[in-house]
């Protein structure tokens, strides 16, 4: 049976940060005690506190794209949190950053997370002799991706630009999910309409592939060449570039 946003029980992160047992949990350094911490210095007082928290929700809870068994109880209260007026707060940019605020950051982390366990993902992994479904936080990201969905589809038509193109392009994966298909004939006028128009190449081409995938004409859709052009000439980092020790790599992170 096809679901709607509003037939998904929504996210109580209060009840999640404290119903998780984050000591029986794992992240890319060990075991996840410390990611409640993290999770509420997102809503620090202090830039500098929600910046640093930022970071360590990619190097910690998903680092390198990597998902952990801490990795879903986390997007759980990220997704949570979205409605929350201080994700609406600044943060330091960095080279990895998103455009826009705070919202805008977290919704990048969500399409992140969601994208580590689309259907690409898990082709990928049986390619290489592991299946996804025997993987715990593979389908545990995938058991939540209806909740993550009725949470990010209500910035869909965020007033800030930089939130709605996260929003639409965190919903991009979640859509694989069997009872959500029905709902990319409802996203994909935004993507044509807000990634495809977006200034970054990275949302253009994202638009592209995912309406190809979908069965939809792309026709009179592309990516403009001189990102592409301005990328290979003068490799200045992109908005959400990683620094690495000897320069920048400039995928995006999704």
């Amino acid at each position: 049976m096809p679901l709607s946003p509003q037939t998904v029980e929504p996210i109580d992160p209060a009840e999640v940060l404290s119903s998780t047992a984050w000591g029986a949990l794992e992240h890319a350094y060990g075991m996840a005690q410390d990611v409640p911490q993290i999770l509420r210095d997102l809503m620090g007082t202090d830039v500098r506190v929600r910046s640093e928290a930022l970071s360590r929700l990619h190097h910690l809870v998903h680092h390198q794209n990597t998902l952990y068994t801490a990795t879903a109880p986390a997007a759980l209260y990220v997704a949570g949190i979205l409605g929350d007026a201080r994700t609406l707060e600044a943060v330091e940019k960095r080279p990895h950053s998103f455009p826009g605020p705070m919202r805008a950051e977290l919704l990048g982390w969500l399409d992140s997370v969601a994208d580590a366990a689309d259907d690409e993902a898990a082709a990928s992994s049986r390619h290489f002799g592991f299946p996804p479904e025997e993987y715990p936080p593979f389908v545990e990201i995938c058991r939540i991706r209806p909740q993550l969905f009725r949470a990010i589809s209500a910035f869909l038509g965020d007033p800030d630009t930089d939130v709605r193109a996260a929003a639409v392009s965190a919903c991009i994966p979640l859509l694989d999910d069997p009872l959500l298909l029905h709902q990319r004939d409802v996203l994909a006028p935004l993507l044509r309409d807000v990634l495809a128009t977006s200034e970054a190449w990275q949302y253009q081409e994202r638009a592209i592939d995912a309406l190809a995938s979908w069965g939809h004409d792309t026709t009179g859709l592309e990516v403009r060449q001189e990102r592409y052009a301005f990328c290979e000439a003068e490799p200045e980092p992109q908005p959400w570039a990683v620094e690495p020790r000897d320069g920048y790599d400039t995928a995006p992170p999704f």
